[in-house]
């Protein structure tokens, strides 16, 4: 494959990661048995970029585009409008250079990414209760101060640096031939992608990029089938990290030169991937860093050699990770609810327990109610909710209630 003339050439990603490397680390390729396993290939690795200084990859793109300022354009200072990774990196990249940052975030931005870009040295202004508003009130800062705006994707000082990545990877485990990588707005994969196939094609070996989106902020599709960016009405999904009306234009050509498929995930897709992540790998992830994983785990990824994947960001809020665990947990089956009808009756509670308890599931909640309007009067609704080793167990404990003459919904109401 030539290298298209909308991206940058191996030479600029290759200089761009020797001044990346002045701030951030090279993070760890960590491999996953496991994961090898579910996709039938000899070695699945994952690229730790929640491991990166500020918890993302954003840095690199961050620090290479704020290094190539002027002496004047570093004087009037820098702006970027984010509710999270993006402002991180710019934050923590012109503190190293000793440049004035100016962070403007939606009034609802979480705590913890507030206080770590404030951290890193950054003013930051709250306006707005969208992301959009939050860009207008940026831009309007821009066109009083002539402060410099830091896109967070379609520039190519930013994607020669996010694409410093798959140098890395490639660098340590050259033997890969499936990379795969969260998509919003486009700049991590429009990187990953150009470098990857540039280094394929010069050792004449293959190499495939499949990008992955969140269903509710999938703009990547339907671009790509109308042949130009769109802009889509997005809809909430826990993956705010990728969660993009429209795909920047230099990302959206380079893209579709470079990346072979594009993906959707679910929400309960990106809880799988997170439970699993915490659990196997002893990682913590954001929703947008482990999308890549919840592909692998929904069947979406079909792959033959090595692969790998970008956990491309860490900066979860606490209070956010407490709820999808639990909806991880609940996506698995591991956390059922049950719904039985019982005869109002004595004994029937601790009859049900028993059967549970006889299959070792755990009751961790009940409710017993015999008010609910929809209820026969002569019988009461038990709500169970109970820990299980995965689908088959639940299966087998449901069934077994079944089998003793309950009616059992999951998760429903009669």
């Amino acid at each position: 494959m030539t290298q298209t003339a909308c991206a940058p050439t191996l030479d600029a990603f290759e200089t761009a990661l020797a001044n990346v490397h002045k701030i951030t680390q090279h993070t760890p390729l960590e491999s996953s048995r496991f994961l090898a396993d579910v996709l039938g290939v000899p070695q699945v690795y994952l690229k730790c970029e929640n491991l990166q200084r500020t918890g993302a990859y954003k840095l690199r793109g961050a620090y290479n585009h704020l290094s190539r300022l002027s002496d004047e354009q570093k004087a009037r200072g820098v702006v970027a409008a984010s509710a999270g990774n993006h402002a991180q990196g710019v934050a923590f990249a012109a503190r190293e250079l000793g440049i004035k940052a100016t962070i403007f975030t939606p009034l609802g931005v979480a705590l913890p990414k507030l206080q770590a870009t404030r951290n890193y040295g950054a003013e930051v202004v709250l306006v707005g209760d969208t992301f959009n508003e939050t860009n207008v009130a940026a831009q309007e800062f821009v066109r009083e101060t002539g402060a410099h705006f830091v896109p967070p994707f379609d520039d190519m000082a930013v994607i020669e640096g996010q694409g410093t990545v798959a140098l890395e990877m490639l660098d340590v485990a050259p033997d890969i031939e499936t990379i795969v990588v969260p998509i919003g707005g486009g700049g991590l994969v429009a990187g990953v992608a150009a470098a990857a196939k540039q280094i394929a094609a010069r050792e004449g070996r293959p190499m495939r990029i499949i990008g992955v989106q969140a269903e509710n902020a999938s703009a990547y599709p339907e671009s790509l089938a109308m042949g130009e960016p769109v802009t889509i009405t997005t809809r909430p999904t826990i993956a705010d990290g990728i969660a993009v009306a429209r795909p920047g234009s230099l990302n959206f050509d380079i893209i579709r030169e470079y990346v072979d498929e594009v993906v959707t995930v679910s929400d309960d897709d990106l809880a799988r991937a997170i439970v699993l992540l915490l659990e196997r790998a002893k990682l913590v992830v954001e929703p947008a860093g482990a999308a890549g994983v919840a592909a692998m785990l929904a069947g979406k990824i079909q792959a033959s050699g090595t692969t790998a994947t970008i956990l491309s960001g860490g900066n979860i809020d606490p209070l956010l990770l407490q709820r999808v665990i639990g909806h991880g947990l609940a996506a698995s089956a591991r956390y059922l609810k049950l719904r039985i009808l019982l005869p109002d009756m004595p004994g029937q509670l601790v009859r049900t327990a028993s059967i549970v308890a006889e299959h070792n599931a755990n009751v961790v909640e009940v409710i017993h109610t015999r008010h609910a309007t929809e209820l026969p009067i002569s019988e009461v609704e038990l709500e169970l909710h109970i820990e299980t080793r995965g689908h088959d167990h639940g299966e087998a404990v449901t069934q077994a209630l079944r089998d003793a003459g309950y009616s059992v919904r999951v998760g429903e109401k009669y």
